[in-house]
């Protein structure tokens, strides 16, 4: 049986913990046996004692002498756990009281945060902290790891969070992005493909992210966090414009399909092989044999004509 932390989360310390769970594998002990199975003196064990009782995790039985009797998990646990969600909801009721008392100061409007890895905590910092929309525009370079951002995007999903995410050409660079967008499509998130000219993640429409360097620089080691202002609206107005000119994405795996998505996104002939796992030359009979269907002299044109139909078929 392991015995790591597992409710320290709950606000209960390692040595409250082990007093609770020695009682629930050894049943009703006096204090004495008790402070004898922990390592520890009687008269410690006795200044645990009414922390233990406040946090519901133990009763004492009548009689003498004193004996303590845990208490059961699934009460004590959910009692704890419902103690947590209280004490949340009271915090986050005061945000509107707070920000009220918040005198505005153009310095505090935007911030700069520097450094990788204060980059990517920050970055994960807001997808935790959205409450009910995430934007994203998609485009290297990548603070933090695709695995870790997918994952904590995945979690963002599950707690009801509405995300849309646009993916520029430059998205797909690396092989298997495709298929990273198609989990991604499949655990809920709304995407497009289209011109994205900056990286950009908006919560709630409250706090902007985005690189304060170039988009040609071959890392994010420094970025702009925008609060409520005329840029912040401004950075919104940008995103629903570049949404409305997407090309959906769809989750299908169809490949002639996946062939006219990208195509429409304007990905290179290169480009879409390495995201479909076949050869150049391949892609681009698919992209002839598009062409004549859609009625297009040009690859430009297919792109357009292309853009044109999975929009008119993408659900509203």
């Amino acid at each position: 049986m392991s015995d790591s932390p597992l409710l320290e989360g709950l606000g209960v310390t390692p040595a409250e913990e082990a007093a609770y769970r020695a009682l629930l594998r050894e049943g009703p002990a006096p204090l004495s046996a008790l402070a004898a199975r922990l390592g520890t003196s009687a008269a410690a064990l006795r200044r645990l004692l009414p922390r233990l009782e406040d946090l519901g995790l133990v009763t004492r039985l009548a009689g003498r002498p004193l004996r303590l009797l845990a208490t059961p998990p699934h009460v004590a646990v959910e009692a704890l756990v419902a103690s947590r969600q209280e004490e949340i909801a009271r915090s986050r009721a005061a945000i509107g009281p707070l920000l009220a008392e918040a005198a505005p100061h153009p310095e505090e409007l935007v911030e700069v945060v520097s450094g990788r890895t204060a980059v990517a905590r920050r970055y994960l910092q807001l997808l935790q902290g959205a409450r009910e929309e995430l934007l994203v525009l998609v485009h290297p370079p990548f603070a933090t790891d695709a695995a870790v951002s997918s994952d904590e995007q995945d979690r963002t999903m599950r707690r009801g969070i509405r995300v849309r995410g646009i993916y520029g050409p430059r998205a797909f660079d690396e092989p298997g992005a495709l298929d990273h967008v198609r989990r991604a499509v499949a655990a809920g998130e709304e995407a497009r493909a289209g011109d994205v000219p900056i990286k950009l993640a908006i919560a709630d429409r409250r706090t902007a992210m985005l690189p304060l360097t170039s988009e040609h620089a071959s890392s994010v080691d420094s970025s702009l966090i925008v609060h409520p202002s005329a840029l912040l609206d401004a950075l919104v107005s940008l995103f629903e414009a570049l949404w409305h000119a997407g090309v959906p994405l769809p989750g299908s795996g169809v490949q002639d399909d996946d062939v006219l998505t990208l195509l429409a996104a304007g990905l290179t002939d290169d480009a879409i092989a390495r995201q479909l796992g076949i050869s150049t030359r391949t892609v681009q009979r698919r992209v002839r044999d598009l062409c004549d269907r859609l009625g297009a002299r040009t690859r430009f044109q297919a792109g357009i004509l292309a853009a044109r139909r999975i929009r008119s078929d993408a659900p509203a």
